[in-house]
């Protein structure tokens, strides 16, 4: 379905025009953890090697494996010819803006970034509160216990984002429901420490959780693999990380990063390139809770209709879910 987008911030503007199959040179850079971290990069990478089967233009790439290679990664894209850049997630976000100043006649785009302002810049946000209101209905609906957790990553806003809309979820599906947290750490290596993610996980599985959501990247791996060798239940986040462990991951918390980067690609193609901010939520597709053959045996028809009931109240504006980002606090 074709996502339909939110604008924020400024007004989308026509960048280019349709560009020649030949002159036109797709590049992505990815950050760390690897094209296939069976998470947020690889979302990204699904979405990009639909527009490469579709399209049958090769996208230039590039894997992040320390900092500094950002701002360089970029700067070698336009070296080799790129006429579009898109980067992945909010760390690149200084290294695609000074790149992006520099090179107004190139198309740049980013994810997980909604605060820049270049005419040749487009930026994806996501409503990462709202599906993740979901996946708190789902936790709280199926914990025997009474009690649930949540693993971080780099303990950011945007994650505070994910943990507080998750909390709000279970608490207003099962008063008295207890919300354990945890952030892996501060620093960017917070995304790739999956022994810390199992740490953590059986920490919070000692402490009485029995369903944990995890928004830690690589490190959720860990979380998922600890949940499962303790016979509980995890979440995944923004890929569908239910066929990681089946019968051991109740559902993911879908982030369509995928229809972000395929979407980027093919407007730069088409002449269809506007730069400003998308954000996408419920409404738009651009978050969702994931149901397939791995985890369907563990939903109830009652767990599936209070996700549903949640789904359409905040579509219909009748549930409001707390935003972090807006307040820097959480209420629940």
């Amino acid at each position: 379905m074709r996502v339909i987008s939110l604008l924020a911030g400024v007004a989308l503007g026509v960048v280019a025009t349709a560009a020649s199959a030949a002159d036109f040179k797709p590049a992505v850079v990815f950050d760390m953890g690897g094209k296939f971290d069976k998470s947020f990069n690889e979302g990204v990478w699904n979405g990009v090697k639909k527009f490469m089967d579709e399209s049958g233009v090769e996208v230039m790439e590039f894997e992040v494996t320390n900092e500094t290679q950002r701002e360089q990664a970029m700067r070698r894209m336009v070296s080799r010819g790129a006429t579009i850049v898109l980067g992945v997630g909010f760390a690149q976000a200084d290294a695609i803006d000074k790149v992006a100043a520099e090179h107004p006649d190139i198309q740049f785009a980013i994810i997980d970034v909604s605060w820049l302002d270049r005419p040749n810049l487009r930026q994806y946000a996501f409503k990462e509160h709202e599906g993740s209101y979901l996946v708190g209905v789902a936790a709280a609906n199926k914990s025997e216990t009474g009690k649930v957790g949540f693993v971080g990553g780099m303990d950011i806003p945007l994650i505070r984002k994910f943990a507080c809309g998750y909390v709000q979820g279970a608490k207003e599906t099962a008063d008295g429901t207890e919300v354990l947290q945890n952030m892996t750490g501060t620093t960017p290596t917070a995304w790739n420490d999956p022994t810390k993610g199992a740490e953590l996980a059986q920490s919070q599985i000692d402490r009485g959780a029995d369903v944990i959501y995890h928004a830690a990247g690589g490190t959720g791996l860990g979380v998922i693999r600890a949940t499962a060798d303790a016979d509980k239940l995890a979440i995944g986040v923004d890929s569908n990380q239910n066929g990681i462990a089946p019968g051991h991951v109740l559902t993911s918390m879908v982030k369509r990063v995928d229809v972000a980067a395929y979407e980027t690609f093919k407007d730069a193609m088409d002449g269809n390139f506007t730069s400003g901010v998308k954000i996408l939520g419920l409404a738009e597709n651009g978050v969702d809770w994931a149901v397939d053959e791995n985890n369907a045996p563990l939903l109830t028809d009652d767990l599936k209709a209070a996700v549903e009931a949640a789904r359409e109240g905040i579509i219909a504006g009748t549930i409001k879910v707390h935003n972090y980002e807006d307040t820097g606090s959480c209420p629940y």
